[in-house]
């Protein structure tokens, strides 16, 4: 009984092996049957092409000036408001420390004094020489006028240095604007005592009519955005850049174009990073120091290799295209391209070259090997849809 049991099963199992093969011959032999499709084609020849390269950016005035005191005292008066639009001159603070308006009094009597001690000592000049030119008495008495003057006239002009020194330290209790520029964050109320050594200047003054994006490339961007830039030096490259644009953080694009310019020469070694700066007229002041922005920086290339975003899928980091062969069989071919923000196409840098046909639509589904039935599209037709 355990036999036949036994030989029902081994029987069972062959039927349904013999089942399996069957449904798999049929489905290769189904779609081997099936007739090719017909997909849209672009042969690849080269073309003019422009790409935009979006880098974040953080904003800086041209001039960026913290206002300390330098001296000690009480923050008196506060003239200007935080955000207030100064010109250079004008007044912000004022410092109460009666010591150096008293050191100016000082100064000053010291001064009446020492020419009333200098007008004593030309007097007895004027009366010791008369006598001694008659010998009534002798040179020395003379000589020692003359020394006696000139240590009055000395003591005098000491007092007008002490004089001059109060003075300005007394014009330290009061600051001016050293520039135009916008008034920052006054962390000080009136009645704070101040001095030279706080950590937090009573503000910060920024000069925003011209401003400065900072925006970094990494080594890699920096190699792909100059290679495809004008010129015999880096310098040269810099300045046959196009005029840069500036994205708000509204996603607003800024009315001034700006000029790229060269911020740092190294690349870091901490970020792997070189700093580049755009720089923008900012005449009505729209742009405040401290911002975040998008520096968008057009690239054209006068023959490339261009194919259409769509044509392209990724897979394991690497962008991959369908390229078809003379048998009109199409395989798989990893390309490298220009990074780009307009969703339409790429520039191709590697993996496709002049009369290269590649598949334009229905990549999902199409396989290696699979044989199609081309449809050729022109390429003003597939870039005229892109524009």
């Amino acid at each position: 009984m355990k036999s036949t049991h036994y030989l029902n099963i081994a029987t069972l199992v062959c039927i349904l092996l013999y089942s399996c093969d069957t449904a798999d011959k049929k489905n290769t032999d189904s779609r081997a049957n099936q007739p090719p499709k017909a997909y849209q084609v672009l042969t690849m020849s080269p073309r003019k092409a422009s790409v935009n390269l979006d880098f974040p950016a953080t904003i800086q005035g041209q001039e960026i000036i913290e206002i300390r005191p330098k001296i000690d005292g009480y923050l008196d008066a506060v003239y200007v408001q935080e955000g207030a639009a100064v010109k250079k001159g004008q007044l912000l603070f004022r410092i109460s420390n009666p010591q150096y308006e008293q050191e100016v009094i000082t100064a000053s009597a010291m001064i009446r004094s020492a020419e009333s001690d200098v007008d004593a000592a030309k007097m007895q000049v004027a009366k010791v020489k008369p006598l001694v030119d008659r010998n009534i008495v002798s040179k020395f008495e003379l000589q020692s006028a003359d020394y006696s003057l000139k240590a009055k006239e000395a003591a005098l002009a000491q007092a007008k240095a002490a004089l001059a020194n109060a003075r300005t330290n007394a014009g330290y209790t009061v600051l001016r604007s050293p520039a135009n520029g916008v008034i920052g964050l006054i962390p000080y109320k009136i009645g704070a005592l101040i001095n030279s050594s706080n950590t937090a200047p009573l503000t910060t003054l920024s000069n925003i009519a011209v401003v400065y994006a900072y925006y970094s490339l990494n080594e890699k961007q920096l190699l792909q955005y100059f290679s495809a830039t004008a010129g015999a030096s880096l310098q040269q490259k810099i300045n046959n850049m196009p005029a840069a644009t500036l994205l708000l953080a509204d996603g607003s694009v800024y009315p001034e174009k700006g000029k790229v310019a060269l911020a740092s020469g190294l690349i870091s070694t901490e970020t792997g990073t070189a700093t580049f700066k755009a720089v923008f007229a900012n005449p009505l002041g729209i742009i405040r120091s401290g911002a975040s922005a998008t520096v968008r920086l057009p690239t054209y290339v006068d023959s490339a290799m261009v194919i259409p975003q769509s044509a392209t899928y990724e897979l394991q980091d690497k962008r991959l295209v369908y390229i078809m062969d003379k048998n009109n069989k199409v395989s798989s071919g990893a390309i490298t391209v220009m990074p780009s923000d307009n969703g339409q196409y790429f520039i191709v840098n590697s993996g496709l070259k002049a009369g290269d046909v590649v598949v334009l639509e229905g990549l999902i589904g199409l396989k290696d090997s699979t044989t199609i039935i081309p449809k050729q599209a022109t390429p003003d037709s597939v870039f005229a849809k892109l524009k």
